[in-house]
């Protein structure tokens, strides 16, 4: 998305937060590419997958859009508070999956090198696993594990996490290493540690 595209996309957020449903509509417009590489995202790799892309982001927007009062910033924080709906509606998603087959086999995702896997992309990780460790380190870092978050699940750049985190950019290097390296020996079996502290 160029500069216009981001500044349109700000000014609807805002128009939207005030009440304006009239700018929801140019708002979907603009931002469902992105949602759609979000979902991507999140469902690479998946195999037998019953749940596509489309219907993922379509009920992210269904939930997007019952937040009509929310205070909206701006673009990375649209996109991260969307990374955080999808990522809930899949763990739903698969942990009715999981009950509907009384116990069977987990949904597993193959996450990219270089994301937070602690084994080459052959060796899928369990997504319920990886949204305990998230949890598990949001309760030991939370600033950790809003950048892990903000730079792997809503894929914003150094200096987006900065901004919507409130961080220097030195700050998100420092501690989306530490946030990796902690989840990398979590989703392993290592024992539990401080994320490091910020």
């Amino acid at each position: 998305m160029d500069d216009s595209g981001q500044h349109d996309l700000t000014r609807l957020l805002h128009q939207w937060g005030t009440g304006d449903a009239k700018a929801l509509e140019e708002l979907v417009e603009l931002v469902y590419p992105e949602l759609r590489r979000i979902a991507s995202r999140y469902l690479q790799g998946r195999q037998g997958q019953t749940l596509q892309s489309t219907a993922l982001v379509h009920e992210a927007y269904l939930r997007l859009a019952g937040r009509q009062d929310f205070h909206w910033k701006d673009r990375a924080h649209f996109y991260a508070v969307a990374a955080r709906i999808i990522r809930g509606i899949l763990v739903d998603h698969y942990r009715a999956q999981r009950a509907a087959k009384r116990g069977g086999e987990a949904e597993r995702v193959t996450l990219e090198e270089s994301s937070l896997a602690p084994a080459p992309a052959s060796d899928p990780v369990d997504l319920l696993d990886l949204d305990a460790a998230l949890h598990e380190l949001e309760q030991l870092d939370p600033q950790q594990a809003r950048i892990v978050e903000l730079r792997y699940l809503a894929g914003l750049s150094i200096e987006e996490t900065a901004h919507v985190a409130g961080v220097s950019p030195a700050t998100v290097k420092r501690d989306w290493l530490v946030a990796k390296a902690w989840i990398r020996r979590r989703l392993s079996g290592g024992p539990p540690q401080a994320g490091g502290g910020s």
